[in-house]
């Protein structure tokens, strides 16, 4: 079981893990139980303001992410949020810096606190995280190899971090301080963890590259071609897995991946996959429990050749109390054994 002061810690998913991004949800949730961590999810929490709020009223932002830290340490009594999206865990970090330099964003918060009714956040009322510096600091990598039940190893993965988690610097104050703590050049945390569970991690040049995410619906082909330099790279690098730990850079790595090859006639290998995703499957927790199956890039035959030996039913006892016709995919269930090349299958209700 983790200990300190991450072992709970109030979870702020943010709109994405509840849309594109549930998989990402799920596979968070997942590995918090199979690691013994709480999570206690912000109770009426908001969208943090996003791209859309930032870009039109910069302080009304920051009121937006003051305000869900404001629930946490006010009404709640948490201490640490985990945002495990880098739109949220940057926004959440911005909004800490500019309400402990900008008298202009502290009078502007408030006053709309005041107006909305609830108490007015102060900066250093909680300490904001994302979901690698939880797992880095509840665990470790000590922690997840004595708990690795089935290794990653076969796999080659380029870890992408995208661009909002090391930049601006400058609202990252605890990166950069040596050893022990994530840097905003060479950031490591997901490269050691998945090191760990036993995966080759290769030596990725874009791992903090932009994938164009925001210029997705004003400029396709931008986008395209700027995600098109990540998998590229990925490839060059003898990778077979990108791993990712943002859910907006995971659904433009898999939407622009398919793009590529039916506008550009450009076919890329690597499957994109979070970074809980892969943990969970070390640990031994189901790939459906994971969500990958919600995943649009289909990783089951790579899964098959990395040594992915056993499917595991859950709720099995619909099929002994109800029958096969109660849930039909389990009729199914014979063709994912065969395409996963699993030589065991267990069940669990």
């Amino acid at each position: 079981m983790g200990t300190g002061k991450y072992g709970k810690v109030a979870y702020y998913p943010g709109c994405a893990l509840e849309g594109t991004g549930h998989a990402y949800n799920r596979s968070t949730k997942a590995i918090g139980k199979e690691l013994g961590l709480e999570l206690v999810e912000i109770k009426n929490w908001n969208c943090c303001g996003a791209m859309e709020v930032k870009n039109i009223d910069p302080k009304l932002q920051t009121y937006l992410s003051a305000r869900n830290m404001a629930i946490a340490h006010e009404d709640m009594g948490m201490d640490v949020v985990m945002a495990p999206c880098n739109g949220c865990y940057h926004n959440l970090k911005k909004a800490e810096h500019d309400l402990m330099h900008d008298p202009a964003t502290i009078a502007v918060n408030e006053k709309l606190s005041a107006k909305a009714g609830h108490a007015t956040y102060r900066a250093g009322g909680v300490e904001t995280i994302h979901a690698l510096d939880w797992i880095k600091g509840a665990i470790g990598e000590e922690g997840i190899r004595a708990r690795v039940k089935h290794s990653l190893k076969g796999l080659k993965i380029a870890n992408y971090y995208g661009c909002m988690y090391t930049r601006p610097r400058h609202i990252f104050p605890e990166k950069d301080k040596g050893p022990g703590s994530e840097s905003t050049s060479q950031p490591h945390f997901m490269d050691d963890l998945l090191r760990a569970a036993g995966a080759e991690i290769v030596d990725y040049p874009l791992k903090t590259a932009c994938c164009g995410g925001a210029h997705t619906l004003s400029d396709s082909d931008t986008s395209t071609k700027l995600v098109l330099n990540l998998l590229r790279a990925a490839e060059a690098c003898g990778a077979n897995v990108i791993a990712t730990e943002c859910p907006t850079c995971h659904s433009g790595l898999e939407m622009h991946q398919v793009r590529a090859e039916t506008r550009f006639k450009i076919k890329t290998t690597p499957k994109i996959l979070y970074f809980t995703q892969l943990l969970g499957l070390a640990l031994g927790v189901s790939p459906r429990k994971l969500g990958v199956h919600e995943n649009v890039s289909d990783s089951s035959a790579l899964l098959r050749e990395a040594g992915c030996t056993t499917v595991a039913i859950d709720e099995a006892h619909c099929v002994s109390q109800w029958g096969h016709d109660f849930r039909p995919e389990y009729l199914a269930l014979g063709g994912l054994r065969e395409s996963v090349g699993a030589r065991q299958t267990v069940a669990f209700t």
